[in-house]
């Protein structure tokens, strides 16, 4: 795949990550009455629109943020091949974090990062789950929980690489993939640390 391909299906992770879903679930719930940005933590994300709107609407909110990483990644190898998925898996994390549509006023992409890790590193995916599980329990914090699965993702993504091992139905490892988990956990990590700051007295 040419250069082109690769910046095309990085466009279209972008925007398949900006697709507005807990601000739908919001206005299907509350019919356009409650912003999420406003209320509760004040994140459109799963964890709040649980809180704010209802269990089932936060797991349609995780479900629908899922399904836009998973969605961005396998596009994005289709349009761009092995560069392209990578590229389209990471941008669909900023569009979630950063919505154009919302003056880029987004969630954390937790979600959206893990469904993006589905379609693109497969073969990591259970134990991203298992390490997020571990953290959230350990640690009973969420940022500190997700500092740690980034940090486990990033360096399971440079042995992936450096040690040729299979990715399951995700592209062949490579520098790609070290840069898919480590721009992503940057900016989820920036987004953590933006949020606390907003919330401090």
């Amino acid at each position: 795949m040419g250069a082109t391909e690769i910046v095309v299906a990085g466009a279209l992770g972008y925007l398949i990550g900006t697709f507005p879903s807990a601000d739908l679930a919001a206005r299907l719930a509350t019919q356009g009455e409650i912003d999420l940005r406003a209320s509760g933590s004040g994140n459109p994300g799963a964890t709040n629109a649980a809180a704010v709107l209802g269990t089932r609407w936060g797991i349609a909110v995780l479900v629908a943020d899922l399904a836009k990483g998973v969605i961005a990644g396998l596009v994005g190898m289709a349009v761009g091949g092995d560069g392209g998925g990578y590229l389209a898996a990471t941008t669909s994390i900023g569009g979630h974090i950063f919505p154009l549509w919302s003056r880029f006023r987004g969630g954390k992409g937790v979600a959206t990062s893990a469904g993006a890790c589905l379609a693109v590193f497969p073969a990591y995916f259970p134990i991203d789950l298992a390490v997020a599980a571990i953290g959230a329990v350990a640690s009973k914090r969420a940022e500190r929980a997700t500092q740690i699965s980034s940090g486990v993702w990033i360096i399971a993504a440079l042995l992936w690489w450096r040690a040729d091992l299979p990715n399951a139905w995700g592209p062949e490892p490579n520098f790609g993939l070290l840069a898919f988990a480590a721009l992503s956990s940057a900016m989820i990590l920036g987004k953590f640390a933006h949020a606390r700051r907003k919330a401090s007295p």
